[in-house]
């Protein structure tokens, strides 16, 4: 019988210097406001929402290629290894490996510490031979598991797209980090989902859905604002816009201000033009063969792709 899980904390947050850039990011001549706010408690039940969307294509599309080349995914990957899941949430996608890949180890990384502690409390129930653990930390500002992980090889598993959050060079920074710790292991490599290049119109709607749930979700990140840093944001007086960047690569999220208005920001007032954004997210796409050379790049020498049909998604698995 394997211990139950072990949880170690090594997130450092600094509240007053959050808020405080919170604060200049929203008094700066082009406002912004980062991405890690979106995730309140209404604004995580709306991501799962839009998660569900018909236009919303990337989730149930990876999930579609991992199950459509499961036996070939778990061929490259091998088994036996201590299993690295960068983001962990609830655990289910890392879980749902558990049988192909047999994992002699399991770390889930996140920056929710409640999250990852009953999850592993239930995955400790169902799978008793696997060492659990879980590191609550903000891998987004650097990774470092050293001293986590053991000798032995590792996969880490880092699905979702969620690298498209990264600017290309921090993306490479971040893949960077991940060879560096599998080129002291032998056998270790990194599997990943990467959202792909394509039509602009497809592009925007998945991230501008007729039903107006990722407006919802985009509005919703004022109403945190205004709990953290003394604001009176009406997310209402705010429409949201997605854009296309071709020349970036990227989606870009904004709310539009729809007509002047002035708001208190920690006890002093912005004035917003009608028409003046907030840039609120960048979401990075990438063609395949660019996407496989950043991981080469990083030092990973041998790089494995799996697609959807319509080659909306990629997987890939470097080592």
């Amino acid at each position: 019988m394997t211990a139950p899980p072990r949880i170690v904390h090594r997130l450092r947050i600094d509240a007053r210097a959050d808020r405080a850039a919170l604060v200049a990011g929203l008094r700066a001549p082009r406002a912004a406001i980062a991405p890690k706010y979106f995730y309140d408690a209404a604004g995580c039940a709306l991501f799962a929402a839009i998660c569900e969307l018909p236009e919303y294509y990337p989730t149930r599309t990876e999930q579609a290629i991992f199950a459509a080349h499961r036996a070939a995914i778990a061929a490259a990957v091998g088994d036996g290894k201590q299993l690295v899941d960068l983001g962990a949430g609830d655990c289910r996608k890392a879980a749902s490996w558990f049988a192909a890949l047999r994992p002699a180890r399991y770390l889930a990384v996140d920056i929710a510490a409640g999250e990852i502690g009953e999850a592993l409390a239930a995955l400790a129930a169902m799978h008793p031979g696997i060492e659990l653990m879980g590191i609550v930390a903000d891998f987004t500002q650097g990774l470092d598991v050293d001293a986590d992980l053991d000798h032995r090889a590792a996969t880490f598993f880092y699905p979702g797209s969620s690298i498209g959050n990264f600017s290309h060079d921090a993306a490479r920074a971040f893949v960077a980090s991940i060879a560096r710790h599998c080129a002291t292991r032998a056998g270790s490599g990194l599997l990943i989902g990467v959202d792909m290049k394509k039509d602009a119109d497809r592009l925007v709607a998945a991230y501008d859905d007729a039903q107006g749930v990722t407006a919802a979700f985009n509005r919703n990140v004022l109403n945190h604002v205004n709990r953290i840093a003394d604001a009176d944001f009406d997310p209402d007086a705010f429409v949201h816009r997605a854009i296309y960047a071709p020349a970036a690569g990227r989606i870009e999220m904004h709310l539009e201000s729809a007509r002047a208005q002035v708001v208190t920001i920690d006890g002093a007032p912005r004035a917003f033009a009608a028409g003046e954004r907030i840039h609120t997210e960048d979401s990075y796409k990438y063609a395949p063969d660019e996407f496989a050379g950043m991981l080469r790049d990083a030092g990973f020498a041998r790089v494995q792709l799996w697609q959807d049909p319509a080659r909306d998604f990629g997987v890939f698995y470097a080592s």
